[in-house]
């Protein structure tokens, strides 16, 4: 469960390291996202001489989070830390590569172009 001013890593190459939640899109008084919810943040942390600057905002797409997600199946699963990927307004990824595992509930969410760059789908 991500809420505003919630810190999460990123998972790709664009250039930030951590990100602060602002807002959570979707209803107007939204106020969770979970695994495949776009937010809006800030970027907090980052890498120098790269894309993204320290104080820049973007949007991204939460793709790991700590709080568990239940599976039709009856399966649930857990993540170590709160993780998102940066993308555009289209909803590509900036990045090339995303590290660490992706979790699965992405697809459903259209978010088909950021499955192929993770490493292992879970």
């Amino acid at each position: 469960m991500i809420q505003p001013q919630t810190y999460l890593n990123v998972a790709d190459n664009s250039g930030a390291r951590k990100l602060m939640c602002i807002r959570i899109l979707g209803a107007s008084n939204r106020k969770y996202g979970n695994i495949g919810d776009i937010i809006i943040a800030v970027t907090k942390e980052a890498v120098p001489n790269m894309p993204l600057k320290k104080s820049e905002v973007v949007r991204a797409v939460i793709v790991r989070t700590c709080k568990e997600v239940r599976r039709d199946n009856g399966m649930t699963i857990r993540f170590d830390d709160n993780v998102a990927a940066t993308t555009n307004q289209e909803g590509n990824p900036k990045g090339t590569r995303v590290f660490g595992p992706v979790a699965r509930e992405s697809r459903g969410y259209n978010f088909t172009k950021i499955i192929p760059l993770a490493p292992e789908v879970l």
